[in-house]
């Protein structure tokens, strides 16, 4: 690997890498803060009306978003902790290399700090650990968490970077 595919740092850019690991670990301390709390003051399947829409409540998922995988019969919590721990080590690589560009670092630190609470709790639990329920005439979207919302603010914030990009003629 040459010298202009991984760039040195200097002091400006290893501080704006740590801040984006600051931030993913906030992130990441928030999300099992609220299932620690969800846990301590929920049964499994015990709800809290909220809104006409909403609700709080205790879930878990052994599978992935959507539940995808959720009977599988086990295996599916190593492969999805195996992915989460990869995609957490592409994203700190890509946050060194390019935390300059900061709405990219941003949708990435989202991503990385929601993957990592994903993972946590199959590693503790076997399981996700959910409690944000919106529903609507009787339908209930699939329970989700701080790191599901925050994987999809990343997913959003990385599509929005991209289009930007292009929109000024960037290349990769």
């Amino acid at each position: 690997m040459n010298a202009a595919a991984t760039p040195a740092l200097g002091s400006a850019g290893k501080g704006r890498f740590v801040l984006w690991l600051v931030i993913a670990a906030v992130i990441f301390w928030l999300d099992q803060w609220s299932k620690e709390w969800i846990l301590a003051h929920y049964q499994l399947g015990e709800y809290t009306t909220i809104t006409g829409f909403f609700n709080i409540v205790r879930a878990h998922n052994p599978g992935a978003a959507f539940s995808f995988l959720a009977s599988a019969g086990g295996w599916q919590r190593w492969l999805f902790t195996g992915i989460g721990v990869v995609v957490t080590a592409v994203i700190v690589w890509q946050l060194y290399r390019h935390s300059h560009k900061a709405l990219f670092c941003l949708a990435l630190t989202c991503i990385m700090g929601g993957a990592i609470g994903n993972v946590v709790d199959r590693m503790r639990h076997g399981y996700v650990v959910d409690m944000l329920d919106f529903h609507w005439m009787g339908s209930h979207f699939p329970a989700f968490n701080l790191a599901d919302s925050a994987i999809c603010l990343g997913a959003f914030l990385l599509i929005l970077d991209e289009l930007l990009r292009m929109r000024r003629g960037e290349k990769g």
